[in-house]
């Protein structure tokens, strides 16, 4: 069984503000007051469009990232911190990345484990960026850990999130 994400995720009335200034933006709720965008294509072309120079790949660790997503990050953490998160997963084995954005620069990370890679103590990158977004497992759920309690398990695939009515 597989797992892949590439989205943002912020408190909700950030990311509301973010997709609006997107039209490719396909906002999602989540648990405990934050909601997700989707790193679609489509999301991703359009912060493109404009940048002086071309995408330059690997900022922060992302293989997906662009100059323009870096500067739409730093300019939207100035009203909240928002982060970044990578996850793909085949057969119980994958990676994990994630940074978080606040005041207007990187705030956060970017954190990265590795196939096989044991979570450190602190937890894995998305639990790690989600805690300091303000996710906590509440007592007596079956959450394991941030992710879950944030609700990223609902969907397998960013474009079963961007589907999502």
């Amino acid at each position: 069984m597989s797992y892949e994400l590439q989205a943002l995720i912020g408190p909700a009335e950030l990311v509301a503000v973010a997709a609006a200034e997107v039209s490719a933006a396909r906002p999602r709720p989540l648990a405990q007051g934050l909601a997700l965008i989707p790193a679609t294509p489509g999301f991703l072309t359009a912060l493109r469009f404009g940048d002086e120079e071309p995408a330059s790949p690997g900022v922060a660790g992302f293989d997906w990232f662009s100059d323009g997503l870096e500067r739409r990050l730093a300019a939207w953490s100035k009203a909240g911190p928002i982060a970044c998160v990578e996850a793909d997963y085949f057969g119980g084995t994958g990676i994990q990345r994630a940074a978080l954005w606040a005041d207007g620069r990187l705030d956060l990370g970017p954190f990265t484990s590795g196939p096989l890679e044991a979570f450190p103590p602190e937890g894995g990158p998305i639990s790690r960026v989600l805690r300091r977004l303000g996710v906590h497992i509440p007592a007596g759920t079956t959450a394991r850990d941030e992710f879950d309690a944030a609700g990223l398990d609902a969907h397998r695939t960013t474009a079963a999130w961007a589907a999502t009515p």
